[in-house]
């Protein structure tokens, strides 16, 4: 109800408020982030990262509700957000979202305290997008897969391990080299999720420090489902009810992923990255590392 208010109120003072954009940078979307960066954000700023693409006025109205605004102070020093009435609930952020969306900030308008570490979410957002143009002059995804390359196995993930998060290519093999290396099949490109699965995209985009959250990854011709650049590591996610199948579907459905997740694999690693894939039961992940060697399977406990 009070948010309701508060959009209420900004419509009112809107024509007080400056309407005038700043000029179009070559990617608003990374302008937005870069902007959103130096606040503090109480959801690890998951709300801006997606709704970046928007105009900036737009991410502050839907993303000032996870602003830590314990951390901020809206000084409205030069009076340009008058507004006639709102309770003591809704003042602060009609002011805060009007200042804030200003095209320059008045110095002192916008007062952070503290120091702040740029949110998980932005920085993972801010190195994915350094990753997919790192060739600029690229404007459209090539689909044509690399030819196989020879690959060396990576070593099973530690038994124990539940989000594979800390696991880093062996240096010297195929997969320590980036994706500037092999060219820009290699280099990540945001497309649409395949969608229709509500839970299965759940799982895919609380991946830890998963860069695409709500989209697919494309690389090498083949969508995948996540990537944490931190690790170069590149995610399909099985959310089958596994435990629940009789013994000869089990067995169906452990061939199929078994070809699929090794060929997946070996088109990642043609590219440098390295492969894991989640699933959502002790019994999966051990079936589908005794189908594949060196498979790196973990349990989704985030989903």
């Amino acid at each position: 109800m009070c948010f309701r208010t508060c959009v209420a109120l900004l419509l009112l003072v809107a024509t007080a408020c400056a309407t005038t954009q700043p000029p179009e940078s070559r990617s608003p979307r990374l302008a937005n982030l870069q902007r959103a960066a130096a606040l503090p954000w109480r959801d690890e700023g998951r709300c801006v990262v997606r709704e970046a693409s928007r105009p900036w006025s737009e991410v502050v109205e839907q993303c000032f509700p996870a602003l830590d605004t314990r951390r901020v102070r809206f000084r409205d020093v030069e009076q340009r957000c008058p507004v006639a009435t709102a309770d003591a609930a809704s003042l602060q952020m009609v002011v805060g979202v009007c200042l804030l969306t200003q095209p320059e900030i008045v110095v002192g308008a916008v007062v952070v305290i503290g120091a702040v570490a740029v949110a998980v979410a932005i920085a993972d957002e801010l190195e994915a997008y350094e990753l997919r143009h790192a060739y600029p002059d690229e404007d459209a995804p090539r689909t044509r897969p690399l030819a196989r390359q020879p690959v060396a196995e990576h070593s099973p993930e530690p038994q124990g391990s539940a989000s594979g998060r800390d696991w880093f290519p062996p240096p010297g093999t195929p997969s320590s080299l980036g994706p500037r290396d092999r060219g820009p099949e290699c280099i990540p490109r945001r497309v649409p999720p395949k969608g229709g699965n509500s839970l299965h995209n759940t799982c895919a985009d609380n991946i830890p420090r998963n860069a695409f959250r709500g989209a697919n990854v494309l690389v090498n011709g083949k969508a995948f489902d996540a990537l944490q650049p931190a690790t170069r590591t590149l995610w399909e996610v099985k959310t089958d009810n596994f435990d629940a199948y009789s013994e000869a579907l089990q067995e169906i459905v452990l061939r199929k992923q078994a070809a699929e997740l090794t060929r997946e694999r070996d088109i990642a690693q043609a590219c440098g990255y390295s492969f894991a894939v989640g699933v959502r039961s002790v019994a999966h992940m051990e079936a589908l590392r005794s189908q594949v060697d060196g498979l790196t399977v973990v349990v989704m406990d985030w989903c």
